[in-house]
Order: C-alpha cells, then structure tokens, then sequence
C-alpha cells in the first residue's frame, strides 16, 4: 500500500524490466529459487579461491569480487582467499628499473625482486582486497605465508628446452599449517593469504610461490569441498583455439594425459586443479574471472561456468553422485 491511499495490483504487462539487471521481478525471483538448492547443500562449506587475473585490475570486477566473498560468507560458506599479483609486482618493478624476466613459466627471482614481491603481495594487493572486503563490515584479515607458519616452501628450477634452469628465490609449497587460517575461519572472517613462503631448508629466507599451486596445497590442507581458480579465459580447451573445444568436466586422469600439452599460462592452473582433486578436494574449477559475480554463478547455479575438475572415483558420500563422461565440451554456440 502506497501513503497515498491503496493502489491496485500491476498485472504482468505494466512491470518494466529492471535498469541493471534487465530481469522482471519474477525472473528475479526464479534466479533466487534456483539458487536455494546449492544454498543447502554448501551450508558450512569451506571454498577456496585463487583470485587472479582481470578480476584484480580491472575496478568494477574486484568490488564484483568482494561483493561475491562477503556473499559466500553471509550464506554460510566459508571462503579463503589466496592471491598472486603478476601485474602489480611488473608494474612496480618497472617503476623501479629493476630487470625481470621469466624462464620455463616462472618468474626469475633475484634476492631484490623478491624484496619487491614480498612487498606487492604483503603490503598492496593484500591491503586493497582486505579493504574492499571490509567496505562490506569487518570480515577480512589479510596473512601471508610467512604468518603462523601457514607456508613451508622448497626451492625449485624451470626447465627449458629439457634443461633445468635456476630461476632464484622461487619455490613450491612442500608443508601447510592451515591453523591461523581455521581460527580466522571459526572467527568468521575472511583470510586473505599472499603466497609467499619460508625455505623449509633456510627459514631466514623468503621464496616466491606459485599462487595457484599455493591455492591448492591450502585446499587440500583444510579440506574444502571446492577449489575455485580465476582465469581470463572461459574454461579449458582441449584444441586451442576451437572454441568448441571448450570442456564443461573432465575426470583427473584425463586432465593428467593432457597437462603436459596446455600452454605456459594454463597448465598451472590446471595442474593445481588435478593436484586439488588428487589430494581429496571434491570438485576443483577454473572460470572466467572477466564475468562479474563469477564465482556466484559457479556456485549457485545449476549449470555453473568454467570447467570442473572431477576425481576419478567418487567418494561413497560425494556431494554430487551423477555419472560424468571423462570429457564433456560446451556445444559450440550456434550449433
């Protein structure tokens, strides 16, 4: 009822569409619906997710981000954040004439890049998502992997052309202690975790740790139910670049026979995918971070985005028991 008295009930044709969504009021409320079956059954779930890519550079995609966290948390999940920073730690080394290159896929770390690093990870990015998360209330804490002991990390090389090749201060997740992230957690806040870690063989030293690696070792640590990997492409293509290559689900073994042909930029990502599921995380996915509320669509949706990662064999209590082919691309669009 209206302060100017009652009014009658609009029938459908005087509803107009809504200005940011483009959706009527009952469209709305079937989004809503569709979203109550997921809503119960990730009640309590622990989601990791690697946040990367346009989705944190591009301004309105991280309050998209942050707006989907706080979402995650205010629903019962329970989402951890892991973070790289590729472009910010490029554009800084730039800004301070410090040379940097990369070798096999990996970045080459002298002792002063990894100063810059430690920096961008722990004192930048970390800061900037901290504090979009908290526009929304004090959910978020930002740790590294040097804090609590979260992070143990042995130094590795890259390999070029068959040979291995020192690419410095570099390292890959060899321990977790996932227990400064359960007590934030059983806190309900947010943790926000900038990967860089201690050398297991000389703790007075920090290494540069692959995040999406880093993103999957923590996953499998706290045993989530799902590990979430941001990308600026739409998914795994098994034939680059026919889009109808595109891969809704693929089993782990499948994914291992393919590893070793995806290129430089996907393989990581993928790898930490299988490593995730490999380890006992139930679903892994890799979407596309350029759609805004991405990770909501994932997670609420029946359909999904991306592609997801399965086990080989489900476990007797998987949360999802419906037979999967071991590949299964998208319908090229038209088709």
């Amino acid at each position: 009822m209206s302060e100017n008295g009652p009014t009658t009930a609009p029938v459908r044709d005087d509803f107009v569409f809504d200005t940011r969504t483009d959706l009527r009021p009952d469209q709305k409320a079937e989004v809503l619906v569709e979203a109550l079956p997921w809503l119960q059954k990730f009640s309590g779930a622990l989601v990791v997710v690697k946040y990367g890519g346009n989705a944190m550079i591009d301004d309105d995609l991280k309050r998209a981000f942050a707006e989907d966290m706080v979402f995650l948390r205010q629903v019962g999940l329970r989402p951890v954040v892991v973070h790289g920073g590729g472009p910010q730690i490029n554009a800084m080394l730039d800004r301070l004439d410090i040379a940097s290159e990369f070798r096999g896929g990996l970045r080459v770390t002298t002792p002063e890049a990894m100063d810059v690093v430690r920096m961008v990870l722990t004192g930048q990015v970390s800061r900037e998502l901290v504090g979009l998360l908290n526009a929304h209330g004090p959910h978020a804490v930002g740790l590294s992997g040097e804090d609590g002991g979260l992070f143990q990390a042995r130094r590795r090389s890259a390999v070029v052309d068959g040979q291995e090749v020192d690419v410095g201060l570099v390292g890959d997740v060899v321990h977790v202690n996932p227990g400064a992230v359960l007590d934030l957690l059983d806190s309900r806040r947010i943790p926000v975790v900038s990967t860089v870690a201690p050398d297991v063989d000389d703790p007075t030293q920090v290494l540069n740790v692959n995040a999406d690696t880093a993103a999957a070792a923590l996953a499998v640590a706290l045993g989530a139910r799902k590990l979430i990997v941001l990308t600026d492409v739409e998914g795994l293509y098994t034939d680059w670049p026919d889009r109808s290559s595109l891969v809704r689900r693929i089993r782990a073994s499948t994914l291992a026979e393919l590893l070793p042909r995806l290129d430089a930029g996907m393989r990581p990502k993928m790898e930490a995918c299988w490593r995730a599921v490999e380890g006992g995380v139930p679903r892994a996915h890799v979407i596309d971070g350029r759609a805004p509320h991405s990770v909501l669509v994932e997670v609420f949706t029946s359909d999904g985005i991306g592609t997801m990662v399965l086990p080989d064999v489900e476990p007797a209590d998987a949360p999802f028991t419906t037979p999967v082919p071991a590949v299964a691309p998208r319908t090229a669009p038209g088709a």
